[in-house]
C-alpha cells in the first residue's frame, strides 16, 4: 500500500505523462513531430517509450485508426505493443510504409 505522499506523486506523474502524450499526438497531426523523430526520441522521452505503436499511428495526419490498424498487421506488430518495444527492424517498416 503507498503512503499518501507516494500516491499524490504517482498521480502527479501520471497526469504529467498524459499530458505529454497528449501534446506528442498534437505535435503530430499538425506535422511539427516525425514519426522518425519520435523514435529517435524513445531513449530519451518517457512518455513516447511508453505508448502504444497504434496510438502513434493514429495521430499521424495520413492515418486514421482503420489504416493505423491496417499497417501494424502488414508489419506484424500487435496492437498492444509498445513503443520501446519495436525492433530496428519493425520501425523501418514502419516508417517506409505510414510515412508514404
Amino acid at each position: 500500500m503507498l503512503t499518501p505522499e507516494a500516491r499524490a506523486a504517482a498521480l502527479e506523474k501520471a497526469a504529467r505523462i498524459r499530458r505529454e502524450r497528449a501534446d506528442i499526438k498534437r505535435q503530430l497531426k499538425v506535422g511539427s513531430l516525425t514519426l522518425e523523430r519520435a523514435f529517435e526520441l524513445v531513449p530519451t522521452n518517457e512518455a513516447i517509450a511508453k505508448m502504444k505503436v497504434l496510438a502513434l499511428l493514429e495521430a499521424l495526419p495520413a492515418l486514421g485508426k482503420v489504416k493505423a490498424r491496417r499497417v501494424l498487421d502488414q508489419v506484424g506488430i500487435s496492437e498492444s505493443r509498445r513503443v520501446q518495444g519495436l525492433g530496428a527492424n519493425q520501425r523501418a517498416e514502419l516508417l517506409k510504409i505510414a510515412v508514404r
